[in-house]
């Protein structure tokens, strides 16, 4: 993403670079669609930098956004821009898209040393905790911060 700011365009890492990437330790790993980005996003993601020496932060793409089930016009806003959304935050040393459904191929291929996702997840029933495991890494859920969804947002904003 040359067209970028430079300070925007350190934090942004290509997929093609995640296995050889010289990520700083302890490596704190997230993921999500940042739709429209809120307060709870913003929480969220400062706490999970505080708990390692760098945040990197997995943008769905379009189509993996589409497979979470969000409804047909989600995302509002394209990769691109919610990528260069996220890389604003002072919190976020790092963002990568990623394609699949889970950022299960990316986890492994950087292999982070904690995963962490807000508290409306059960961090033991997730693929993406089990592989973490498989090489000593932590998955943690970080409180979820109550009244702060995109997808309430987003009903409100429509008037539903």
């Amino acid at each position: 993403m040359a067209d970028l700011p430079l300070s925007l365009s350190r934090k942004v890492v290509a997929t093609a670079e995640i296995a050889s990437y010289p990520w700083p330790r302890p490596l704190v790993f997230t993921n999500g669609v940042f739709d429209v980005l809120h307060r709870g996003h913003v929480e969220y993601l400062a706490a999970a930098r505080v708990m390692g020496a760098a945040l990197l932060v997995a943008v769905n793409s379009d189509t993996s956004a589409r497979q979470l089930g969000k409804g047909p016009e989600r995302p509002l806003n394209g990769e691109r821009d919610r990528l260069i959304v996220v890389a604003a935050l002072e919190s976020v040393s790092f963002v990568t898209l990623f394609f699949e459904k889970t950022p299960c191929e990316l986890l492994a291929r950087c292999r982070p040393d904690i995963y962490v996702k807000g508290g409306d997840y059960d961090m033991g029933l997730l693929e993406e905790t089990r592989l973490m495991r498989s090489w000593g890494g932590r998955s943690l859920a970080i409180a979820f911060v109550e009244g702060y969804s995109t997808s309430a947002l987003v009903r409100r904003i429509r008037g539903k």
